[in-house]
């Protein structure tokens, strides 16, 4: 070492310096920083220094990333130790000095490159390894782009591991918990892994971009989305779910990450866009950009910036598939980060809408975003990235066609459909559904709205000006226009309790001068959330003469032997009813979606009795047990039931019960042993599968008292 001086040892202070920078869930062995914050090192000497002045003039730190960090490629850095730091670069003050150790103070600029460093230090012409440090984005820093000035939000939308996901559908939405485990073991290591195969792919050396949030967040969703040899993530769509886990089992994202690093970044089998948007949720808050998974119910896919969208069916109102993939999803899942974005105005920072899904665009990559939700709410198609296709998205409206026998084409009266009904995240803090439509969306029929979706209009290039409405135009027979004489509605309830009938009630009314010679039918097909039909589960048919202005209410009733067994891990019905007049060339359609709802799992928590002075506690490090009840809803037995139960910081990875079969109508109740380890707030999550039913989640949060 230089003259006078040798170094024995570095005490990175990790207990200290993580906890002050928010990262001591992530580990409490290794130093992890966040960027534009200050650490504090003690550096110990073998022999002691006098005359430290002189010393410090010749003393340097050195931090440096990358596989051959460089000066000339900005990935070192060599600074001096002063008495006075610089915030806004690299800089060392020495805080504390004594002949055997120095105390010093080491700050990170609010732009530094996230990543693995390597500190040393360097006197004379000498080196000496301090040690290894990870560098994160702060959001607790004002300089730092991803700032969030709220805590309550940092501590959701960073430090939070326990998510809600929400599907189902518009009027009837339901809550999955998704274990996002961001701070898992070796989590942020894969989370390096996945940015270093994604620059290695897009064959992108320049290591200094990583201090772009932007960059980060686009490089993390190529990496998720569908590209066979380099996804995370496997999409499945309609086909199979072979050598690989269904997306709805999947109750977190560690053992997708963990699978993903063991199998030498082989894409994992398999996951759809809730599966897509929870593990890049759970990436991002590592890396420590705030982040968000958002649903939005009634969602047009694949419109290539379109502002139009097909829907065909049948004449007796069976929606067909189409080779088209433009179609409606009854909901989509995506995520928003949180981020000042320096590319554009400043009234374009915030929020940021990211997809990862994939998506079929005309050019660019097959994920979208990151896009300014207020671009997206504007109308501002033309701002970066992909604003266009969001917007589209969520405005397209849906128009219905009836397919008759010979293939030609006809518009369904009344089918007309919009999308973007409802936007929806869970709330800061607490486990409700938060509805954030109004930040995509001015209010329908305002100014506002008309204003926004004028621009959108006259900036969206190249929309598909053979659309289908206006390909198929060709093929819709010549027909004398025809006021509207007939209604038809549906109702029935917007969700269904599983092992219930399904009550419809349909009203027909006849609004012309003479009377009507009316063909009703009335169907119910199970359906995939992105909008393909499973299989027709029933159908019936009504003849009837409705009088002038007549109305005719009837009740009809779908016993749930006909929707069960082949209903789809999505639990979604959608009911339709085609009216002809028999004189008419037009066909009225009125549909509604329905989701199937209600776990029969129930999760209670109970504490070992000798346990007598906080009997209603559940305490850090003692023994407790959580009772979950399988309640039968169905007239036939449950089979090969299994329940698979997870809890971070309850038990020890996933636990797998077998209970056989259980009776209709019955109640089966299984006793989970464990000893919390970690105290605060604590989920369970339960998941059921059997011959007979599959996705079925219930979760119950539990606080625990630190021993």
């Amino acid at each position: 070492m230089g003259q006078g001086l040798s170094i024995k040892k570095c005490d990175f202070k990790i207990p200290l310096n993580n906890s002050n920078h928010h990262t001591e869930e992530i580990s409490i062995e290794r130093l992890m920083v966040r960027r534009g914050q200050p650490f504090t090192i003690t550096v110990s000497f073998s022999a002691p220094v006098h005359s430290y002045l002189q010393l410090l003039k010749r003393t340097f730190l050195v931090v440096q990333t990358g596989s051959h960090p460089s000066k000339a490629d900005r990935t070192q850095t060599e600074f001096s130790i002063s008495n006075l730091g610089d915030q806004n670069q690299w800089s060392a003050t020495l805080e504390e000095q004594d002949p055997c150790f120095w105390t010093i103070s080491v700050n990170t600029p609010a732009n530094a490159p996230i990543g693995q460093y390597t500190l040393l230090l360097r006197a004379c012409k000498s080196s000496y390894l301090l040690g290894n440090f990870t560098l994160l984005f702060n959001p607790w820093c004002q300089d730092d782009e991803v700032f969030l000035a709220n805590e309550a939000q940092r501590q959701e939308y960073v430090l939070n591991q326990d998510g809600v996901i929400y599907s189902g559908t518009e009027n009837a939405i339901l809550a999955q918990p998704w274990d996002f485990s961001q701070f898992e073991k070796d989590i942020v290591d894969i989370c390096f892994t996945l940015l270093d195969v994604g620059e290695r792919h897009q064959q992108d050396k320049d290591r200094t971009q990583r201090k772009s949030p932007v960059y980060i967040c686009r490089t993390v969703a190529a990496m998720l989305s569908c590209d066979e040899f380099r996804g995370i993530l496997t999409e499945c769509g309609t086909k199979q779910y072979h050598n690989g886990t269904p997306p709805s089992k999947w109750l977190g994202s560690s053992p997708i990450l963990q699978q993903w690093a063991a199998t030498q970044c082989k894409p994992v089998h398999y996951g759809q866009c809730w599966v897509f948007a929870a593990v890049m949720c759970s990436v991002l808050r590592c890396l420590g950009i705030p982040t968000r998974v958002v649903t939005g119910f009634t969602w047009a896919h694949n419109t290539n910036r379109s502002l139009s969208v097909d829907e065909y069916y049948d004449d007796n109102g069976r929606l067909l598939t189409q080779d088209k993939n433009a179609r409606v999803w009854t909901f989509h899942v995506w995520n928003e980060c949180w981020m000042a974005r320096a590319d554009l105005l400043p009234k374009y920072s915030g929020w940021q809408a990211l997809d990862a899904t994939c998506q079929e665009k005309s050019k660019g990559p097959s994920f979208c975003g990151p896009a300014p939700v207020q671009a997206i709410k504007e109308g501002d198609t033309k701002v970066d990235y992909d604003v266009c296709y969001f917007f589209a998205a969520i405005n397209a409206k849906c128009q219905v066609w009836i397919q008759n026998a010979d293939d030609t084409l006809k518009p369904a009266l009344g089918g007309t459909k919009y999308t973007g009904n409802n936007i929806s995240t869970k709330s800061i803090g607490s486990e409700r559904c938060e509805d954030i439509t109004q930040n995509y969306k001015y209010p329908e029929g305002s100014l506002q709205e008309k204003a926004a979706l004028g621009k959108a209009y006259k900036n969206i290039k190249n929309l598909e000006t053979t659309s289908s409405s206006e390909k198929q135009s060709s093929y819709i027979p010549a027909a004398p226009e025809e006021p509207v004489n007939l209604f038809i509605h549906l109702r029935l309830k917007s969700s269904l309790l599983l092992g219930q009938d399904v009550a419809l009630s349909i009203e027909v009314f006849n609004y012309s001068g003479g009377d009507k010679a009316i063909h009703l039918v009335v169907g119910a097909q199970s359906l995939h959330y992105y909008g393909v039909p499973i299989t027709q589960l029933w159908k019936e048919e009504f003849h009837f003469i409705l009088k002038s202005n007549e109305a005719n209410n009837m009740q009809v009733l779908v016993p749930s032997s006909q929707y069960r067994k082949e209903l789809g891990e999505n639990y979604l019905l959608r009911l339709t009813a085609t009216l002809r007049d028999k004189d008419s060339f037009y066909t009225y359609l009125a549909q509604e979606e329905i989701s199937v709802c209600d776990s029969p799992l129930t999760i209670e928590f109970q504490v070992i009795s000798f346990f007598q002075q906080f009997p209603e506690t559940v305490v850090q490090y003692q023994p407790s047990t959580a009772k979950i009840s399988l309640l039968n809803p169905l007239t036939d037995p449950l089979e090969k039931c299994v329940i698979v139960v997870a809890g971070r910081g309850l038990i020890y990875r996933q636990r797998k019960y077998r209970l056989g079969s259980v009776q209709p109508k019955s109640i089966k109740e299984l006793q989970i042993p464990f000893t919390p380890t970690q105290a605060g707030p604590r989920r369970l999550t339960a998941h059921l599968t059997c011959l007979q039913l599959q996705n079925l989640k219930s979760y119950k949060t539990v606080d625990i008292a630190a021993a």
